[in-house]
C-alpha cells in the first residue's frame, strides 16, 4: 500500500503540470483581456493615444508584456511555492480570497456527496430487489424526471415556490447567514447556516442521486446473476444474507468508481448554484473572475479544482480495498 501511494502521489506532479499548461493556454486564448476590462476604451484620437500608453504601462505592471511561455513558467514557479499572486480586480492576495470561499464550496459538495450516496444506494438496492413491481416503476419514473431537470431551472422553481415567491416563504434564497447572525449562539449559527444551504444542497444533489441509483440498481442486478450467488442460494442461505453479505459489497465497486467523477461535476455545478443563490463560494468567485478576466484567480481555482479531482479519484481507488478484500495494492 505504501509503495502504491508513493507512486500515485508522484504521478500527481506531471498530471498537474499538464492540466495547468492546458488551462493556462486556454485562458490566454480566450477573447478579451484584463487590461481592456479594467481600463475600457474612450472615444477620440487623444483619448486613444492616452489609452494605449496606459495599456502598455498596465501590461508591464501585471507582467502581461512578456511572452506566454515566460508567463507560464513564472506562474508555475509561484504555484510550487503556493503563491497564486494578486488579483487583477482588487489587488488582494488570491490565496486569501480562496481561503475565504473554499470552505463554503467544500461544505456544499461534501454534504451533496454524502446525501447522494446515502440515498441513492438504498434506492438502487430496493429497485433491484423489487424489480418490475409498481413501487419500483413509480420510483424509476420520478428518478428519470429528476435526472432530466437542469439544476438552474430547479433552483428557480424552488425559489419561486419556497423562497418567498408567490407561494411559501420557507427557505432563504440569498447568502449563507441571516442578518444579525453574529449575535446568535454557536448552534444558532449552525442551524441558520444549514437553513440557508438547504436549497443549494438539494440542487447539487438530486441529479447525481437519480443517476447513481440507476447505476446501483444495474450493478446489483449483474452481481445477483453471478454463479457464487446461485451457489449461496443452493446452500440454503436466506436472501438477506445473500444480498447484504455477498452481493451488495461487490456491487458497490462501480459505484465507488463514480466518486472520482462526481466531485468535479459538483464543483462545476456549484458555479451556477452559487451564482443563483448568491453564495460566496469558490464557484461564484470563479464566475466573477472569468467575467473580469482575472487570470490569477482563474488559474488558482482551476488548479485547486484539478487537485481536488485527482484526490477524489485516489480516494475512490483506495476505497476498493475496504469494499472488496480480494483487491490489494500490495505486491505478492
Amino acid at each position: 500500500m505504501k509503495d502504491y501511494l508513493i507512486k500515485r502521489f508522484l504521478l500527481l506532479i506531471p498530471t498537474m503540470i499538464g492540466i495547468s499548461l492546458i488551462t493556462f493556454c486556454i485562458i490566454q486564448l480566450a477573447p478579451g483581456n484584463p487590461i481592456q476590462q479594467k481600463i475600457g476604451f474612450e472615444e477620440g484620437i487623444k483619448a486613444e493615444a492616452i489609452t494605449k500608453d496606459v495599456i502598455e504601462q498596465t501590461k508591464k505592471l501585471y507582467g502581461l508584456d512578456k511572452p506566454i511561455h515566460t508567463r507560464y513558467l513564472i506562474w508555475l514557479k509561484q504555484i510550487v511555492t503556493l503563491n497564486f499572486g494578486d488579483s487583477y480586480k482588487d489587488h488582494r492576495s488570491v490565496i486569501d480570497k480562496i481561503k475565504e470561499r473554499l470552505p463554503i464550496t467544500l461544505t456544499l459538495n461534501i454534504l451533496s456527496i454524502f446525501f447522494i450516496y446515502a440515498i441513492s444506494i438504498p434506492i438502487g438496492v430496493y429497485s433491484a430487489v423489487r424489480q418490475k413491481t409498481f413501487s419500483e416503476r413509480i420510483s424509476t419514473f420520478f428518478l428519470f424526471i429528476l435526472y432530466s431537470i437542469p439544476s438552474f431551472w430547479m433552483a428557480m422553481i424552488l425559489i419561486f415556490f419556497l423562497g418567498g415567491g408567490e407561494f411559501w416563504n420557507v427557505f432563504p434564497v440569498y447568502g449563507i447567514f441571516s442578518q444579525g447572525a453574529d449575535n446568535y449562539s454557536f448552534w444558532g449559527k449552525v442551524l441558520d447556516f444549514l437553513w440557508h444551504i438547504t436549497l443549494p444542497v438539494f440542487c447539487l444533489t438530486y441529479a447525481g442521486l437519480a443517476s447513481l441509483s440507476r447505476f446501483q440498481k444495474g450493478s446489483l442486478l449483474e452481481v445477483l446473476k453471478e454463479d457464487y450467488i446461485r451457489t449461496a442460494r443452493g446452500k440454503g442461505l436466506d436472501e438477506k444474507t445473500i444480498l447484504f453479505k455477498h452481493a451488495l459489497r461487490n456491487s458497490l465497486i462501480p459505484i465507488i468508481t463514480i466518486l472520482g467523477a462526481i466531485l468535479p461535476a459538483l464543483i462545476g455545478g456549484s458555479v451556477i448554484i452559487e451564482t443563483i443563490f448568491s453564495i460566496p463560494g469558490i464557484g461564484r468567485l470563479g464566475f466573477e473572475a472569468i467575467l473580469s478576466r482575472d487570470y490569477p484567480v482563474i488559474m488558482a481555482i482551476a488548479t485547486i479544482s484539478a487537485f481536488l479531482t485527482l484526490i477524489g479519484i485516489l480516494i475512490s481507488d483506495l476505497t476498493y480495498v475496504f469494499v472488496d478484500p480480494r483487491i490489494s495494492f500490495d505486491k505478492n
